[in-house]
Formats: C-alpha cells, sequence, structure tokens
C-alpha cells in the first residue's frame, strides 16, 4: 500500500513540477508585453491571452501536486492539537462528504465544457490574434482525474491512520529524510578526508 500511496504522490509531483515550467512562458510573455508597449508603443494582440492561459494551466494542475504535499490552506488552530486518530476521522468525513463528490461534479461538468470548446477549437474572445484557448479547457477533467487520484490516496491515509494511530509517511517526508541522510554522510565523509589528510600531512613531516 505504501508504493502505491507514494506512485500517486510521485504523479502528482511530476506533473505539478511539469507544468510548473510555464512560469517561463508567463514570465516571457509579460516582460516582453511590457517592454514593446511602453519603449516601443507597440502592444502585443497575444500577450494578455498567453499570460491567462499559462496562468491558469498552472493554477488547475498544481492542485494534485499541492494536496499530495498537505500545503492547501486550513484553519488549524484548532485541528493541530487533535490527536491522529481525530485529525484521520475528522478528515475522512470531509472527503467523503465535500471532495469526492465535489471532485465528481468537477470532473463531469468539466468534461462537458472541454469537449464543446474542443469540438469547434474555441480561440480567445479578447484579442483579434486568435490564440487557442480549448488546450486549457481540456485541462479542466484531467484536473479533476488528478484530484480523484490524489484524493483517494489521502482517504487511505486516513483509514491506515486511524488503524495505527498515526500518520503514514508522505513521499516528500521520505525525500528530505533522505536528503538529511546524505548530507550527513558527505559531512562525515568529508570530515574522513580531512583527518586523512592530516594524517598523511603529519607522517610527511616527521619523515
Amino acid at each position: 500500500m505504501t508504493k502505491f500511496l507514494f506512485f500517486i504522490d510521485s504523479l502528482s509531483t511530476w506533473v505539478g513540477k511539469a507544468f510548473a515550467w510555464l512560469i517561463l512562458l508567463l514570465t516571457f510573455g509579460v516582460s516582453y508585453e511590457v517592454l514593446v508597449r511602453y519603449v516601443f508603443r507597440a502592444p502585443t494582440t497575444w500577450a494578455f491571452d498567453v499570460s491567462y492561459i499559462a496562468y491558469g494551466a498552472m493554477f488547475l494542475m498544481a492542485g494534485a501536486y499541492t494536496l499530495s504535499r498537505n500545503g492547501h490552506v486550513r484553519a488549524d488552530m484548532i485541528y493541530r492539537l487533535w490527536q491522529p486518530r481525530v485529525q484521520a476521522a475528522m478528515d475522512l468525513a470531509l472527503y467523503i462528504i465535500f471532495f469526492l463528490p465535489a471532485v465528481a461534479a468537477f470532473i463531469y461538468s468539466g468534461w462537458n465544457y472541454a469537449e464543446r470548446s474542443i469540438s469547434y477549437r474555441e480561440v480567445s474572445i479578447f484579442s483579434p490574434a486568435g490564440v487557442p484557448v480549448f488546450p486549457l479547457k481540456a485541462l479542466i477533467p484531467l484536473t479533476g482525474i488528478f484530484l480523484l487520484l490524489q484524493g483517494i490516496a489521502e482517504i487511505i491515509r486516513c483509514v491506515i491512520c486511524l488503524r495505527q494511530g498515526q500518520w503514514p509517511q508522505r513521499l516528500h517526508d521520505v525525500e528530505e529524510t533522505e536528503s538529511i541522510i546524505l548530507r550527513e554522510t558527505k559531512h562525515l565523509q568529508d570530515q574522513e578526508a580531512a583527518a586523512q589528510a592530516q594524517r598523511r600531512h603529519r607522517e610527511g613531516a616527521a619523515s
């Protein structure tokens, strides 16, 4: 089960980090628009569309990644004081009552929305450049699917916590632990190498 949970975590992480590269496109589009608009007095007809499409795609596809990192905003002033089993019971109830129905509705409505947009190759109505927006709308049901997968993983974590009395590790917890171990190992190796160098230096000076 741990391998399955880590697989879902890694999938959400890969998707989130892959779409994070759109920040470069967003930065280029906005910077170029500012340059040509205020320096050359020749604003583009596509920069606005590119900026909101890039931002929208990042926002959509980062949802599952953020959920995998337990990074969504929560008012946990009371939650943090509870025992893990109480936290898991509350989370499980909220996932079943709110999260699963909401994501199912998101996928259903998003699929119809994306299908219509793709069928007539929808373009932006905000500029004469005719920038296609149907790829962005196609991400809506895909976002819901990734959220559903990550939500299933979170529900399984709640069940495990209810049984064992403690939260199971997340993928980034394991990664951070491995990083600490590697860092400490490298530090010890560096210390050993320095000690060997000092011994060789003393042996050379003695001879």
